[in-house]
């Protein structure tokens, strides 16, 4: 039996594009429900082609882990390089391309153990930084919930999107000994 606190984590696959939409679907309707549509809107992930595209992109690039519970993926990490609508690293770094996972398992450390995972992956690579951006709107609460997992906010940014409002972005850095 899985411990609940940590979940057995693989690397994905090909395959496992439909379980990163239906965890985007779900976490953009877990949002959407308190009204908070700035980070993901409020348009399912699965319908939508360009984050279609990107979670298959995703799933086959090398870089996609899950977090299973009784097989089922309750959480996904892609770490990669960084994305272009960030400042450049000075550094060789690890980037957190995605973290998303179920909203059933909220508080029971699964972000944390992914980001952990992140972690052990660069250090395993020899780089001693790991960045990651989020949304910086509305309260803040998700910058602040990087640093609480030891990230150090750094740089903001705003992705300007036609026909929509700009997002707020910022990048943040953990330094890894």
């Amino acid at each position: 039996m899985t411990d609940q606190r940590n979940p057995n984590l693989r690397p994905g696959g090909p395959t496992d594009a439909p379980a990163v939409l239906r965890l985007f679907d779900d976490a953009i309707a877990w949002l959407a429900a308190r009204g908070r549509t700035g980070q993901w809107g409020t348009e399912a992930a699965s319908t939508d082609p360009r984050r279609i595209a990107q979670a298959e992109a995703w799933a086959s690039g090398g870089g996609l882990w899950l977090a299973t519970r009784a097989d089922r993926p309750v959480g996904a990490l892609v770490v990669g390089t960084a994305t272009e609508y960030v400042p450049a690293a000075t550094e060789p770094e690890l980037y957190v391309n995605l973290l998303v996972t179920d909203r059933a398992h909220a508080g029971s450390g699964l972000g944390g153990r992914l980001l952990a995972h992140a972690a052990e992956l660069a250090r395993e690579r020899g780089l001693g930084l790991l960045r990651v951006d989020c949304y910086a709107g509305d309260d803040g609460a998700l910058v602040r919930w990087y640093e609480r997992q030891g990230f150090t906010a750094t740089d903001p940014f705003t992705v300007q999107r036609p026909g929509r409002d700009p997002w707020p972005g910022q990048v943040l850095v953990r330094r890894l000994p």
